[in-house]
């Protein structure tokens, strides 16, 4: 059986006594850390190898303290990550031979000189790694009817192949967290309509540097989408906190 080498950054999660337990043990444990969590998620995990437990002659579960640790590690890379599946058990595989590795930094990310590091949401930053429907679902906590709901109204839009990037785990995580103040899916399409428009004028901002024959302009023209976003996020949310303050007041 798998095991997850104990300690460091991410350990924290452990059974009680060192004993074997069921998934229902497992499950209260992993809550008080990862309260959306449920026996369902568990077991698509498991599916997925991302962890083994033992089984008892009759078939019933029975996960170690070293199984407890690598859920939470999954989960961790998930939630502050934003990692695909696939990537998160290639890294713990190789971490569990010996290997000295570092954790795929394809999530949503702020550094020294973001303009929008220490006072707005984070600007994701483009992912190549694309995920299947199932894993999508279950990075994002989210059942297959809400999805087929968003991508009616073109909130989640899968890639060409069918998979979905990493932008819109958090997206999807962010239209589930509205829907719990009764934001409705369809009152989300003029968000939508704006995003599309503010993308459309960063586009044509930084087009001609990206057609550029020059590698060193092509990048500069990375670094300015970047900043160009960050700025239209700045601009967004000062925007909707005026409105707010004009209405409310």
């Amino acid at each position: 059986m798998r095991q997850s080498p104990r300690g460091g950054a991410d350990s924290g999660t452990a059974t009680a006594g060192g004993r074997l337990v069921s998934i229902g043990s497992v499950l209260n444990q992993l809550r008080d850390e990862f309260p959306e969590v449920t026996i369902s998620k568990i077991r698509f995990l498991e599916s997925e190898g991302l962890v083994e437990p033992q089984r008892t002659p009759s078939g019933y579960r029975k996960f170690s303290p070293e199984d407890v640790e690598r859920l939470a590690r999954v989960l961790r890379m998930q939630r502050d990550h934003y990692l695909p599946l696939r990537v998160i058990k290639e890294h713990l595989d190789a971490a569990e031979c010996g290997e000295d590795v570092r954790l795929p930094s394809v999530g949503p990310q702020r550094g020294p000189g973001d303009p929008v590091a220490d006072e707005l949401p984070e600007v994701v930053v483009r992912a190549a790694a694309l995920v299947g429907r199932a894993e999508f679902l279950a990075a994002a906590e989210v059942g297959a009817e809400q999805l087929d709901e968003w991508e009616s109204y073109g909130l989640i839009t899968p890639a060409a192949d069918g998979g979905y990037d990493i932008e819109a785990v958090q997206v999807a995580r962010l239209i589930a967290q509205l829907g719990d103040f009764g934001i409705e899916p369809r009152h989300l399409r003029a968000m939508r309509a704006s995003a599309e428009r503010e993308a459309g004028l960063v586009e044509q901002v930084v087009a001609p540097l990206r057609r550029h024959r020059n590698p060193q302009t092509r990048a500069h023209a990375e670094a300015r989408t970047k900043e160009l976003a960050g700025l239209t996020v700045r601009l967004h949310s000062a925007l909707v906190q005026t409105a707010l303050r004009v209405r409310l007041h």
